[in-house]
């Protein structure tokens, strides 16, 4: 590529967080600039933040489906290379197949529908239309995220036996969705979340994580979800057992009313040879831990390091790297596809991006567990996907 990939945006004006997080991680290595969107279900509210950005006024617009129009008619030297979505759940799969279908390609925030049915029908859509498809699953774009798969795949641990991830927060101990809190009320609301509250909004980052480092698919599992707040109408907390496929057992906990905790996700893997750790708070380090001799604290950025996980670091040792680095890895890997399909190349072999398949799998956790939940904590079998 001899230019700057040119993207546009649909959600993620005024007051939204997650729309700024994706512009600063997919312009953050100075590969692809935003040039249009739709940012606002209200023309007015997405022209003022079109104009917060500088955009062209002309390339701001009232509708993502304007925007679809509009952009297909421009000529190909200045026609869109990708969107991305940035709108909460429901929203997410009628701009995508509309992209999608008029030759986009795209990149949607997670999880990736509004139920399973939406994502299979997606699916379909990707496998037809031929474009890339991404998911920023962002944490599975941690240098030691990377390193700590590569241990797992390498057979440092050996045949692993535990795997314990969880997620706890604190922001929604309280009914802040009363309070007129925009990322609160749209959370915690069925019509625009989903089947599930705490476990559909982080409880899938937990999945996806232990899934992309350990390689392990789960077999079965057993939900508790529960609603602390009073009037609350989806999980703010859960607990799930989960049974995986080859007999590794595991325990995932997500929660947002764990007063205190601020992102505290971790990851504790055990296998017959060592175990591992890693924090989300604490990002640049890696503990390995070994029966009857010290653990082992391994650092970004170190020559002992798998090429996998080096190749994405930006930065020297003590130089922190943590989310928003995490998150343009991702698109780092995304833009690789795009510039080959534009090239009309056969994409890189080593792509490590989260798909449309890790989509489909994570609505498929979240409408197992809360299937699991509903039946009084009744062992499920996860569905095949």
């Amino acid at each position: 590529m001899n230019r700057k990939l040119r993207f546009g945006m649909i959600g993620g004006g005024r007051g939204a967080f997650i729309g700024a997080v994706h512009r600063i991680a997919a312009q953050m290595d100075g590969r692809a600039e935003l040039v249009a969107g739709a940012f606002s279900s209200d023309p007015a509210r997405s022209a003022a933040s079109g104009a917060d950005l500088f955009l062209d006024p002309a390339r701001v617009y009232g509708s993502y489906a304007e925007m679809a129009k509009a952009e297909k008619a421009r000529p190909a030297d200045d026609r869109l290379d990708f969107v991305v979505i940035v709108t909460p759940n429901h929203q997410h799969f009628p701009p995508a197949k509309l992209f999608l279908e008029s030759g986009f390609n795209v990149v949607c925030d997670k999880p990736v529908t509004f139920n399973l049915a939406e994502a299979k029908k997606l699916r379909a859509i990707i496998r037809k239309a031929k474009k890339i498809f991404a998911l920023t699953y962002n944490y599975t774009g941690n240098a030691m995220v990377k390193q700590a798969r590569e241990l797992v795949r390498t057979g440092k641990l050996g045949p692993l036996r535990k795997v314990v991830v969880e997620y706890p927060q604190g922001w929604l101990s309280t009914a802040v969705e009363k309070t007129g809190q925009k990322q609160a009320a749209w959370r915690t609301d069925p019509k625009r979340s989903g089947a599930a509250g705490a476990m559909g909004d982080i409880g899938t980052h937990a999945e996806n994580l232990a899934r992309y480092i350990t390689g392990l698919e789960i077999d079965s599992l057993c939900a508790d979800l529960t609603s602390f707040v009073k009037g609350r109408r989806l999980d703010d907390d859960g607990s799930i057992l989960l049974r995986f496929a080859g007999g590794a057992k595991g325990l995932l906990h997500a929660s947002q009313i764990c007063i205190g905790e601020e992102n505290n996700f971790n990851i504790r893997i055990y296998g017959t040879l060592a175990g591992l750790e890693w924090k989300q708070e604490h990002p640049n380090q890696l503990l390995v831990k070994y029966p009857g001799k010290p653990a082992e604290i391994w650092g970004r950025a170190q020559a002992y390091n798998a090429p996998v996980a080096n190749r994405v670091t930006r930065t020297p040792p003590g130089h922190p790297e943590g989310y928003l680095e995490a998150f343009a890895n991702i698109y780092t890997e995304i833009f690789r596809a795009i510039a080959a399909d534009l090239a009309g190349e056969p994409p890189p072999p080593d792509l490590d991006f989260p798909t449309i398949a890790d989509g489909v799998k994570g609505m498929a956790f979240i409408e197992t567990v809360v299937k699991s939940s509903q039946a009084g904590a009744k062992w499920i079998k996860f569905p095949k996907t």
